[in-house]
Order: C-alpha cells, then sequence, then structure tokens
C-alpha cells in the first residue's frame, strides 16, 4: 500500500495505536482525575484478544483521509469504550458525537490524493489479506506531542485490565 500511495503520510509501526477516546488539550487536574478513572474502569473489565484484518478508509477508499486496519467486534471493547465515555463525560470531557469504529490508523493524507493513486490504493487494499490478533491487557493514558517528524506519543498511565 505504501508503494500505491507514496503521498500518504504512512505511521511507523511503533506509533499504532487503538483510539477509545481522543481527549485534546486538557488541564492538569482533569488528566490526574481521568488517571483514576481509566484505572476504575480498565479493573472492571478483563484482558482481551482483538482480530485485526481488513483495510478501508474514512471517508472512503477513493478519496481516502485516514487509511486503517479493522477491529473486528468484540463486545468486551464496546463495553470499554461505553465506560471510557462515561468516564470522561464525569469529568467535564464532551462526548464523541460518532459512532465507535475502532481500528489501527495506518496513514493520514494530508491533501487529496490524485483519482490515479486512490484506484491504486484500493486495489492494494483488496489484494492484501491480513489478519491478527493482538492480547489487550492494559488501558494507556497517552499525551501526543506534534512535532515536524509527527507525532510523538508518551504513556502517561498505564491501568491493567483486570476484571473477572
Amino acid at each position: 500500500m505504501r508503494a500505491a500511495a507514496p503521498v500518504i503520510s504512512w505511521v511507523s509501526e511503533e506509533r499504532l495505536h487503538l483510539t477509545l477516546k481522543f481527549l485534546g488539550e486538557q488541564e492538569d487536574s482533569t488528566v490526574y482525575g481521568l488517571r483514576a478513572r481509566m484505572r476504575d474502569v480498565a479493573s472492571n473489565i478483563r484482558p482481551m484478544t482483538l482480530t485485526l484484518g481488513g483495510l478501508g478508509a474514512f471517508p472512503n477508499l477513493l478519496q481516502p483521509r485516514i487509511v486503517w486496519m479493522g477491529v473486528a467486534h468484540e463486545a468486551r471493547l464496546e463495553l470499554l469504550h461505553h465506560d471510557v465515555e462515561s468516564a470522561c463525560a464525569s469529568l467535564g470531557v464532551a462526548l464523541e458525537g460518532r459512532a465507535f469504529r475502532p481500528h489501527l490508523t495506518l496513514g493520514r493524507a494530508k491533501k487529496p490524493v490524485s483519482r490515479a493513486i486512490a484506484v491504486a490504493l484500493r486495489s492494494a487494499a483488496r489484494a492484501t489479506d491480513f489478519q491478527s490478533t493482538i492480547e489487550v491487557s492494559t488501558v494507556d493514558l497517552m499525551e501526543s506531542k506534534l512535532s515536524a517528524a509527527g507525532s510523538r506519543y508518551a504513556v502517561l498511565d498505564a491501568a491493567p485490565l483486570g476484571g473477572d
């Protein structure tokens, strides 16, 4: 896919992640409260195995803004997302207005891509047959700092999953 669409800013492997909730800029007091709430939420959910596979784009592969890999439905992930949303709302963080569509962002188009590149990207995505699993054992509160080299991520807190 990189060869099909070199104009896409592809995410390096160490930066791949699944976002449960994007928080944006937050006050230190909110971050402090989130650490405690995330630990409460995580303690009620058992560790899980997620299945990754399928490629697509938002809004679609012929107008790609975000190129993604899908995450198969997992009830515990849906519950975790709901509980994270509720915890954030209790601290004054706005609820997300869109449906939760779990995915790993693989790349971003900084500007619209040509039709030829979009068609090549769609063909490459359709020709890719990849499936894998990942074990999820923590909910990480992350900080993102933008730089010329792209986003740098730091884990502020890792709340272990633990429900029985």
